[in-house]
């Protein structure tokens, strides 16, 4: 296909703060052939009110409702099952895209014979201030990387449902996209990364990536319940994780300054 159709899936959880800006940085695609499938998860602010306004604007915008909070893995499963295009990408409702973020991925796909892309981002405040600093992606991920840590993030991430097919998250509360893109290398090979940056991800109190201790005892659950690993093996990975974490990924992080 010339101009395949990318779903987009956004999970929103009481929301109603910053999903506008997340649409908004949608809609401001470049690449205009796009479809943005929001889930809610039973939001208890005006979220859904919100997305409405501009579901009756825009008919590639669609919302769905959970009648109960399930969580993101099984509110972005929801959303992969409706998606209908050839390529699915991913944004929280709390984060952001530059304009250039779905035509440049595209680009580099037919270019590259790329099946699976992410790129670098942009971290910002929760009140959307620059932080001036920049998470630098890998060239290329493989299954052998990518489970020492969780390499792609997520709001970057873009890979080619028709090629591959559509996969799932575990149905865990936290890391669950860490397991999807494992998956996702698995099935379609390496996951290319490119070094320009393509969005903005925004740093919020209390999430599991603050939380260094809340972040171990859910990697040990992706090793122990998602992989399969005995205790003893996933506590291995979990050494193997912190040692990555500090000799590679603090090095991903680069000041503008």
């Amino acid at each position: 296909m010339q101009n395949p159709l990318v779903s987009v899936i956004m999970p929103a959880y009481n929301s109603n703060e910053f999903i506008s800006q997340a649409i908004e940085s949608v809609i401001a695609q470049h690449y205009k052939n796009w479809e943005l499938i929001i889930v809610d998860d039973a939001s208890k602010d005006a979220t859904v009110n919100t997305v409405r306004n501009y579901v009756n604007k825009d008919a590639r915008i669609k919302i769905f409702r959970n009648e109960i909070n399930y969580g993101a893995g099984y509110t972005r499963n929801k959303a992969v099952k409706e998606a209908t295009g050839e390529f699915i990408a991913f944004l929280d409702a709390d984060d952001l895209w530059k304009p250039e973020k779905l035509s440049q991925q595209l680009n580099f796909c037919k270019e590259n014979n790329a099946k699976i892309v992410f790129s670098s981002y942009d971290r910002i405040s929760e009140n959307g201030k620059a932080l001036n600093e920049v998470i630098e992606a890998l060239p290329f991920v493989n299954y052998s990387k990518q489970i020492k840590s969780n390499y792609i993030g997520n709001l970057t991430g873009m890979y080619n449902a028709a090629k591959i097919g559509k996969v799932y998250h575990p149905e865990i509360r936290k890391r669950q996209d860490w397991a999807m893109w494992l998956e996702v290398i698995r099935k379609g090979g390496t996951a290319h990364g490119m070094e320009e940056s393509l969005a903005l991800y925004r740093i919020r109190k209390g999430s599991v990536s603050e939380n260094k201790l809340e972040m171990l005892s859910y990697n040990f659950k992706i090793y122990n319940k998602v992989l399969g690993f005995g205790k003893l093996k996933s506590m291995y990975w979990i050494l193997v994780f912190l040692g990555e974490h500090f000799f590679v990924k603090s090095r991903q992080l680069k000041s503008l300054d």
